[in-house]
């Protein structure tokens, strides 16, 4: 069993030759090159489904049920049994064509084509309707031998009927366009995405650049903050200072009676001295040392003990020393401020 596809069949010992090419005259028929099996005997078989995409049927077993005759079709793996036997699965193994998979004839393949509706495949018909309208009015229908004969071997060419050779020449000229048009959108498809590369280059380039410029402009801003950052402790011990020089200038007042720790809280609250939690946490922590007198204070302590941050703890003593709650006298030892009641 010889598999063909687009190429000149193998004559099989013993079977006469086709007086025109099986390959030409599917092509003519079907507009396609299509895959065929040819028996020892020369009998030629096709698979539907190729014969039926090509010839524009939707449903593959609906159009073998409508236009080709049961004696015409069988599946592959019962047309290799009937030639070969129990020996017909290894003939069949390299055709690259599965078992269960319905193969027509020449005959079903015409009764496929005679159904089809695509233009395509009116003058393979009008060729039918000439063949049977000659051999019903003279009886017989025969072809042109060809002017060019081959080698005396007891066979004839014969001229290609011309609506045969009328439409294998446009399918080929089709086939041209069409591998031309492929082509064309392929270079086409090439420079777009050619053009679509540098496109994507330039705009590589450009983030680049933006991103060493982001990473410049980040590197000022974190400057910027460590001056910021600097600039706010200058402030803070010179607003330090200044709160040092008013307390030194302030006329001593009158002794402060005795006062508890709650009564001070109270009083800071009734003025509404301590207007925040934080304030009051940190007034809460120093009212009891206060009371007593002179208060040593290192602010690491105060935060530790209250949960503040340490400028947070630093801006709370701000804010009861501007409100009057207490002042600074001074520096300890150690460097810690020595804090009292104004």
């Amino acid at each position: 069993m010889n598999e063909q596809n687009d190429t000149p069949p193998e004559q099989p010992a013993g079977a006469k030759r086709d007086a025109i090419d099986i390959n030409d005259f599917v092509f003519a028929a079907t507009g396609a090159r299509v895959r065929r099996l040819t028996l020892p005997t020369g009998e030629h078989w096709f698979p539907a489904v190729d014969l039926a995409g090509n010839l524009g049927y939707a449903n593959t077993r609906q159009a073998l049920s409508w236009h080709v005759a049961p004696h015409c079709q069988q599946s592959l793996e019962d047309l290799a049994r009937s030639v070969y036997g129990a020996d017909a699965l290894r003939k069949t193994a390299g055709s690259g064509l599965k078992k269960s998979m319905r193969m027509v004839n020449l005959r079903g393949l015409i009764a496929l084509v005679n159904g089809c509706t695509k233009p395509e495949c009116g003058p393979f018909k009008a060729l039918v309707s000439e063949v049977i309208e000659t051999v019903q009015r003279d009886g017989s229908y025969s072809l042109d031998p060809a002017p060019v004969q081959p080698a005396p071997d007891g066979t004839t060419a014969y001229l290609m009927p011309r609506q045969v050779a009328d439409a294998i020449v446009r399918l080929e000229e089709r086939n041209i366009r069409a591998d031309e048009e492929l082509a064309v959108a392929r270079i086409e498809r090439i420079e777009q995405m050619r053009r679509t590369n540098e496109h994507l280059g330039r705009v590589t380039d450009r983030l680049d650049r933006t991103n060493d410029r982001l990473g410049s402009v980040n590197d000022r801003l974190g400057a910027l903050v460590d001056r910021v950052g600097g600039v706010h402790d200058v402030l803070g011990r010179i607003a330090d200072t200044l709160d040092l020089v008013a307390d030194r200038l302030r006329p001593p007042g009158s002794v402060r009676p005795a006062v508890t720790p709650q009564q001070l809280l109270a009083a800071w609250r009734a003025k509404n001295l301590v207007v925040t939690e934080d304030v009051h946490a940190v007034a809460a922590y120093l009212a009891p040392a206060l009371v007593r007198g002179p208060v040593h204070c290192r602010l690491e302590e105060v935060a530790a003990r209250t949960g503040l941050t340490l400028d947070r703890v630093h801006d709370c003593v701000r804010m009861l020393i501007k409100r009057g709650c207490m002042r600074q006298t001074g520096v300890g030892a150690g460097g810690m401020p020595v804090y009292v009641l104004p």
